[in-house]
């Protein structure tokens, strides 16, 4: 089904896989061959530098959503800009709900169009789209780039290279500055046969991430899909493949283009945002991913990564050992909880508790129109099985009301819900305490489905395709797959009522009004004032997590934070507290010993027993000019979600620095620099622990300087001190800078 090369590959003429070069036409350099990718095209009209291995990149546009969106602005506001550069999106499909908190999510709203009048933004109302649905529809085109605070930022299959990363990036753009980067490896996607009738992109996308999530082999790169396969998938196909590639840890993605493409801008109203985009007659690719579609079969992650992947065959025949598995693995993880999945299977069958198809993977208008076919004149059951489906726009959803796709969901008992991204990330349709969800939806980390395992709930989340889900509810809640039932797909044709934006979408690009003012609600606060970087550094590990990958929903939770995130104070009680809840008030104490020490109110004697331990070891102590702050150890930190807030929570609570085994995203790393932490990779993490003091001479210098190594020095409890290694990996001249005058703001602030 999916063949790994080990090496590079050459491809010739779009189709032929070369691993040979003695194959190759009399000539051919790999150095001119790898400049043939899309990749490197789209990325080499956007470099502003004469150096494509070292990018600085600006973007066509940007777009965010309402958790994210109030304090990239504020972020911006405080750096310097006047006005939106380029065309700004503001959706509003995450905090649409106005749920929780009072009237704290609309005041977010109306900031968010107050903000598109003052400084020229695109307002998208509530409900209006999820976010990922509108910048399809439009805002992506061929050879376009689209810088999103949103992970799932990717419009590849139409052509457009989309990257997800935390605030503090769109905010550079904001200021105009730029996005730098080093210059990514291509990774050929080639594609061939094509999907049996009952297979969905979610199933092509999860046999892919099974394949390469867990040995890397796209971390950071760009997946570029190519080959004859491309041909016979509709576009939604494709965009929902896509939008997936994300939990492999690329860092974008791009499709060739053909017809479909342009048909597809042109029923959006766009035609002019078509181009054909395919890589030269001769193109080098730093390695390949071979998928023969005709053998994807119907698939199924199991909770609670994207990664966990069998096919739902599988699963079927041996389901006692893999539930048992996948439940051991989930208890493990959870102090005062646990879930029994194991209790789902009845008589040889698995039974599902809830079934949801939603959001920028889910709500295609193909994939809902399939579950459609699937469930016509079906039954999803009793109240024992429930399922609801969430368009991905208004758009989509006008026209499943017009061809009659949504009374044939309706009468089958499904809930057609909103367009909001509500189930992907823990604000929606949340079940029961020990149900077993399945969803195509983007991720199912712990407690995206809405639990609490602190306070003793815990709910398990599968990752399906559409398909399968609708013909699990019309089995009554028994796992199936799509390929196991006969149906007809009738594949509608899928008509665009652009009119539905027109009155609704407030678009003040080039309109920007100076004299517009900005509005306040109670919960939105300022950012902190952040220190600048001393001399030397004093930290205090106040977590210290040695599980293989800690996600941004285990940094800093995403559905019950949602409402607090224009509030940084507040948002930051929720640091760690579905997987450190000590972490806050460890935390605490330190920024304020940091706060005395800077009011000139002395250091306590806790700080000067550390200082005397390390004078003893011979080492020099500014004891009254070094900053003290906290940090945290992860073997792997920052997979999952561009949320900045992942990383400026910690530093709003005095975080100074992150030791690391490595780091799971480019993303999150950005964002530790973006806020003045200092990012360090250790591979000694035995030589301390939770508790433990850090210190760290010569920092600032070692930041300056750009050192690879820097020796370090833990103060024990007893006063022991043991020394140690950690580096600062690759920073540029401007992340140099950031961290030294203590975050972005500064950084803006000062130069």
């Amino acid at each position: 089904m999916i063949k790994l090369y080990e090496n590079g590959i050459y491809l010739l003429d779009g189709n032929t896989i070369i691993e040979d070069p003695a194959a190759l036409p009399a000539g051919t350099a790999k150095e001119e061959a790898e400049k043939g990718t899309i990749a490197y095209r789209i990325l080499a009209s956007h470099n502003t530098s004469e150096d494509m291995d070292h990018l600085k990149l600006r973007f066509d546009s940007l777009t965010s959503h309402d958790i994210t969106y109030v304090g990239i602005i504020q972020t911006a506001r405080a750096s310097g800009m006047t006005e939106f550069p380029v065309p700004y999106a503001l959706t509003n499909c995450h905090n649409s709900l106005c749920a929780v908190g009072g009237t704290i999510n609309e005041d977010d709203h109306k900031f968010a169009l107050s903000a598109a009048h003052k400084y020229g933004g695109i307002y998208v109302p509530t409900n209006m789209a999820n976010i990922h649905s509108y910048n399809r529809e439009m805002m992506a085109g061929c050879g376009r780039m689209i810088l999103g605070s949103d992970s799932h930022t990717r419009y590849g299959a139409l052509g457009t290279l989309g990257v997800g990363e935390g605030g503090g990036e769109l905010a550079k753009q904001l200021v105009k500055r730029t996005y730098d980067f080093n210059r990514p490896g291509v990774i050929a996607v080639y594609l061939k046969g094509k999907p049996r009738p009952g297979v969905g992109p979610q199933d092509v996308a999860l046999a892919v991430i099974g394949a390469v999530y867990k040995n890397g082999y796209v971390k950071n790169k760009v997946m570029e899909f190519v080959g004859p396969g491309i041909h016979d998938l509709p576009i939604e196909y494709r965009n929902a493949i896509d939008v997936m590639t994300t939990e492999t840890t690329c860092w974008s993605s791009v499709w060739v283009t053909d017809e479909k493409t342009e048909q597809y801008f042109t029923l959006h109203g766009r035609p002019e945002a078509y181009r054909k985009l395919e890589p030269a007659p001769c193109t080098w690719y730093d390695g390949c991913i071979e998928i023969d579609l005709d053998l994807v079969e119907c698939m199924i992650a199991m909770p609670m990564h994207p990664s966990n992947v069998f096919t739902i065959h599988e699963l079927q025949e041996n389901a006692a050992e893999i539930l048992r598995e996948t439940e051991e693995n989930i208890n493990k993880r959870f102090r005062n909880v646990r879930i029994d999945l194991t209790s789902k299977l009845i008589g040889g069958k698995i039974h599902v508790d809830q079934g949801e198809i939603a959001g920028c993977s889910g709500g295609t208008y193909d994939n809902i129109c399939a579950a459609a076919d699937i469930l016509r004149g079906k039954s999803c059951g009793n109240g024992v099985f429930s399922l609801s489906v969430y368009p991905g726009s208004m758009p989509v959803l006008a026209a499943l009301a017009g061809n009659g796709r949504m009374k044939d969901l309706i009468s089958a008992g499904v809930i057609m819900r909103e367009c909001f991204c509500g189930p992907c990330f823990g604000a929606g349709d949340t079940p029961a305490n020990g149900e077993f969800s399945i969803r195509h939806t983007t991720r199912n980390f712990p407690n995206r489905e809405g639990s609490k395992p602190a306070e003793g709930q815990l709910a398990a989340v599968a990752l399906m395709d559409a398909r399968s889900i609708a013909a699990t509810a019309a089995n009554g809640g028994i796992l199936t797959a799509a390929t196991d039932i006969e149906t007809e797909y009738t594949e509608p044709a899928y008509e665009f009522d652009s009119g539905i934006y027109e009155k609704r979408v407030y678009n003040g690009w080039t309109e920007a009004d100076p004299s517009y003012e900005l509005k306040f609600g109670p919960n939105i606060k300022d950012w902190p004032e952040m220190p600048a970087l001393t001399d030397d550094l004093l930290v205090r590990i106040c977590s210290y997590i040695t599980d293989p990958v800690t996600t941004t929903d285990e940094l800093i939770p995403s559905g019950e934070t949602s409402s607090f995130r224009s509030n940084p104070e507040r948002l930051s009680e929720f640091t760690l507290s579905r997987r450190d809840p000590d972490y806050v008030p460890r935390a605490k104490v330190i920024r304020v010993i940091e706060r005395d020490r800077r009011a000139g109110r002395g250091l306590p004697d806790e700080i000067s027993r550390v200082y005397d331990a390390l004078e003893k070891t011979g080492l020099s102590v500014d004891r009254n000019g070094t900053n003290i702050g906290s940090a945290i150890y992860a073997n792997c930190p920052g997979d999952g979600s561009a949320r900045e807030q992942a990383a400026s929570c910690q530093r709003v609570l005095g975080g100074a620095a992150n030791f690391a085994g490595s780091y799971a995203t480019k993303r999150y790393r950005s964002n530790c620099i973006n806020w003045g932490m200092v990012p360090f990779v250790t591979d000694e993490a035995d030589a301390f622990e939770c508790g433990d003091y850090v210190f760290i001479p010569g920092v600032r210098e070692a930041v300056k300087q750009c050192i690879a190594e820097m020796t370090v020095y833990a103060v024990k409890a007893d006063g022991t001190v043991k020394q140690f290694t950690a580096s600062l990996g690759d920073l540029t001249e401007d992340e140099r800078q950031i961290i030294m005058d203590g975050c972005l703001i500064n950084y803006y602030r000062n130069h």
